[in-house]
């Protein structure tokens, strides 16, 4: 069974730096695209950074200049590296892997809370 383990949430004062990390796990299939994606409470998920297995990056603009993105195609996994956190990047982000290159089938982790305090 394909999981996505996430790992590197946490509580962080608004200007530090903060790590999640995602691995998947159960399947020997490269993703496609692997992302990260948060929501808030009462907002819509929306994307931070994908990237496909390719390499091709794509990073909201909201985290533009603030984000470092990178996966491993070998391990299966993706990181993201965040700095200059601010308050409104509190929510709970989600690890994604997308499968497919037409197809939007995609396997989600349970998510891991980032916290931003002023």
């Amino acid at each position: 069974q394909v999981q996505l383990m996430e790992s590197g949430g946490g509580l962080v004062q608004a200007g530090g730096s903060l790590t999640l990390s995602c691995a998947a796990s159960g399947t020997t299939v490269n993703p496609y695209l692997m992302g990260w994606y948060r929501q808030a409470p009462g907002k819509q998920r929306e994307l931070v950074a994908t990237v496909t297995s390719g390499g091709t990056t794509n990073i909201a603009d909201s985290v533009e200049g603030r984000l470092t993105v990178s996966r491993d195609n070998s391990k299966k996994t993706l990181s993201l590296q965040m700095y200059n956190l601010k308050p409104e990047d509190t929510a709970v982000y989600y690890c994604r892997a997308r499968w497919s290159q037409w197809r939007a089938d995609s396997d989600w982790g349970q998510g891991t809370q980032v916290t931003v305090s002023s």
